[in-house]
């Protein structure tokens, strides 16, 4: 079959049927760690038609591969840390880009129409299936993350001058974030309890969770930096911060498909900017109490 395509479209076909291979055993192996039957059941299923796809494929190359083992690792490994939810979503988004080629192949091949557009219903399917617990809990880690970062980010600021010596703004730091962490894991708690929910220890668990991890993360530069290198220690927090807010955003946004950028630029811009008032602030405070620590 493959004497009667071109060469350049004989070579999309094989780059698909390795891609169409490598993410079926991928599916396969999600499946075998993914939570909920139903969650499970889907994955089976597009783990097959996709090697349904790869068989097509085969009809006109005649060879037969193996999957990129290098890929199903990356993507096993993504899954069990960030859950399969997120692994699979951006798994899929790789195939926004395939779309032009299947586009490409049409006229040559019929066959890719068909693909194309079971590969759009993945996406559909995706949507419909994917049930992870830990996205149930994005709110409460956003209420953590979020409030973190302006609480401690601004606090850090004015210490930052104020004190202007990193072990005391460290300690200063790791007070306030410690209280702040058990206060919002809390409120958190009695919230969730007070709208009747049964999983208000899960809810405050996430919340309290994602505010410490922040706080460790914001506190450290403080830590590694020599005791007068403030304003060094004060720019890696700042850092920080924006890698943070990036890291989470990101991960979202695959997650449940909702826009970077806009969002990014949002929390970049609320915690950059109280650290920035916090910080003269501190000035402030020093120079009108004229106290020299």
């Amino acid at each position: 079959m493959q004497n009667n395509i071109s060469e350049k479209a004989l070579s999309i076909i094989k780059k698909m049927q390795q891609n169409e291979l490598t993410e079926s055993v991928i599916y396969k192996k999600i499946a075998a760690f993914a939570k909920g039957k139903e969650n499970k059941q889907t994955l089976h299923r597009l783990a097959a038609e996709e090697k349904a796809h790869y068989e097509i494929w085969k009809n006109y190359t005649g060879i037969e591969m193996k999957p990129q083992k290098g890929k199903v690792l990356k993507y096993t490994l993504i899954a069990r840390i960030f859950g399969f939810t997120f692994a699979v979503k951006l798994m899929e988004k790789g195939e926004e880009a395939a779309q032009k080629e299947y586009t490409a192949l049409a006229e040559e091949v019929p066959e890719s129409q068909h693909i194309k557009e079971q590969e759009e219903e993945h996406e559909q399917s995706l949507l419909a299936m994917l049930d992870e617990e830990r996205l149930k809990y994005v709110g409460s880690m956003v209420l953590g993350l979020n409030d973190a970062l302006v609480e401690l980010a601004g606090s850090l600021a004015g210490f930052t001058f104020a004190l202007q010596n990193t072990g005391l703004v460290a300690l200063s730091g790791l007070i306030v974030g410690i209280s702040a962490t058990f206060s919002m894991a809390s409120s958190e708690f009695l919230s969730a309890k007070s709208e009747g929910r049964d999983d208000a220890f899960k809810s405050c668990s996430y919340t309290g969770v994602a505010y410490l991890i922040t706080v460790v993360l914001l506190i450290l530069p403080y830590l590694l930096f020599e005791s007068t290198q403030y304003i060094p220690a004060l720019v890696c927090m700042l850092l920080i911060i924006v890698a943070i807010i990036a890291a989470f955003t990101y991960y979202t946004s695959v997650a449940q498909d909702r826009p970077f950028a806009s969002r990014f630029f949002e929390m970049a811009c609320i915690s950059i900017g109280v650290a920035v008032i916090s910080f003269g602030v501190g000035i402030l405070a020093k120079k009108l109490l004229g106290v020299d620590v």
